[in-house]
């Protein structure tokens, strides 16, 4: 079995180099080259096309920014679709609108392959470890044909409906995520403010019922002035877009994910979309006129 994976971002790099050392025969492609060097250097091979990717392999994994950016890699004049056919399975790792991928799974079933998609969450020091959350969504028998490969990558893997529910759920997901960023930041602002140790403070609460993944990793981050990204800004905003789009289209309010969007979008302003979610305390500092500091 050729497993091949399109995208070597943030996230891709870690997921390939999963595959390669669980012993699985692995063919990348990205858009820029370079960014496939480290894989190859590990024993992937690299193709020149998406189309020609999707020709050489059994199962292909796709993880790239944006719904256009999926839409490119399988539609394209170059893209998989023009190397898929009958017994290929598309494994669609991106975090995208749910009806595009409705859409997108029609145009390959019409080409005789299957498509799941199965948006992660963990960020990449997840993808690198291993441990990955992956929220999928598809066919039964498609799943579990995918299931042991995805394993190389993900420590929880959930079926979790038809095609299009892996989106779905990657959106409340995504929800979930950056008010729990907003709690930390705005818990580790009035710690500061009341002059407390904040170290302290985190090993303090982060075992009891106030303690989430968030705050255990992302709150030393906010402390230590640490902007590295396990997941960028502008990549949280274009989630947070399909996000909103998703209540408007069901009427549904969603008043604290609307105000970290425009908390984001204040940060992107003062060009800090390159740096990590967590980033989102600066917001708060910048009204507050105070800074978390050790």
């Amino acid at each position: 079995m050729r497993i091949g994976y399109a995208g070597m971002g943030i996230m891709g790099r870690g997921m390939a180099a999963n595959l390669i050392d669980a012993g699985h025969d692995v063919v990348v492609w990205n858009r820029t080259r370079e960014r496939t060097a480290d894989v190859a250097a590990k024993g992937a091979s690299v193709a020149e096309t998406p189309a020609a990717l999707a020709a050489a392999c059994d199962i292909i994994m796709v993880c790239v920014s944006d719904t256009p950016d999926v839409e490119a890699v399988t539609l394209g004049d170059s893209g998989l679709i023009h190397g898929l056919g009958a017994g290929k399975l598309v494994v669609d790792h991106s975090t995208i609108s749910a009806s595009a991928t409705r859409r997108l799974a029609e145009a390959v079933a019409d080409a005789g392959a299957t498509w799941i998609d199965a948006p992660v969450s963990g960020g990449s020091e997840g993808a690198v470890n291993g441990t990955l959350s992956i929220m999928v969504g598809g066919n039964e028998d498609d799943v579990a044909r995918a299931h042991p490969y995805m394993e190389s990558y993900g420590t929880s893997i959930t079926h979790v409906g038809p095609i299009g529910a892996g989106q779905m759920v990657k959106q409340v997901n995504q929800v979930l995520v950056v008010i729990n960023a907003l709690a930390v930041a705005e818990g580790l602002l009035l710690a500061e403010a009341g002059g407390l140790d904040l170290d302290a403070t985190i090993a303090a609460v982060k075992g009891g019922a106030a303690g989430s993944w968030m705050l255990a990793n992302r709150g030393p981050q906010m402390v230590d002035r640490d902007w590295r990204p396990g997941f960028t800004i502008d990549l949280q905003q274009k989630d947070l877009r399909l996000v909103l789009e998703s209540a408007d289209e069901l009427a549904v309010p969603l008043p604290a994910t609307s105000l970290v969007f425009q908390m984001y979008r204040a940060l992107q302003r003062r060009g800090l979309g390159h740096e990590g979610n967590h980033a989102l305390v600066k917001a708060l500092e910048e009204m507050a006129g105070l800074e978390i500091s050790r």
